[in-house]
């Protein structure tokens, strides 16, 4: 699922996950945020390509601490927690504000 996200998300990647030094990205977003999307309207039209499942899933992988929501811009923080509640729920979004304590 993961490689089928980041290919949605980055497709100009032509499916490689692997940063410039070779190594394979550890999160999803993160490169997207910081390395392949322009700015911040570019990253939100790269989320909007998400399904509801696969929302979910970068979701589910946030709470479990396995994708660093943190670290993304700060712009981009807020265009994935819009993303959460518009394709998850408005109650996922809470959840997931407060286990990663960004209110």
């Amino acid at each position: 699922m993961d490689k089928k996200i980041f290919n949605k998300l980055a497709p100009e990647n032509g499916g490689t996950h692997m940063s410039e030094m070779g190594h394979p990205y550890p999160f999803i977003l993160r490169p997207i945020s910081h390395k392949i999307a322009e700015d911040a309207d570019d990253f939100r039209e790269r989320l909007e390509r998400l399904d509801p499942e696969e929302a979910e899933y970068l979701a589910g992988l946030a709470m479990e601490g396995k994708e660093d929501i943190r670290s993304l811009d700060e712009d981009d923080v807020d265009s994935f927690f819009d993303m959460v509640r518009e394709k998850v729920s408005e109650e996922r979004e809470k959840e997931l504000r407060i286990k990663l304590g960004i209110l």
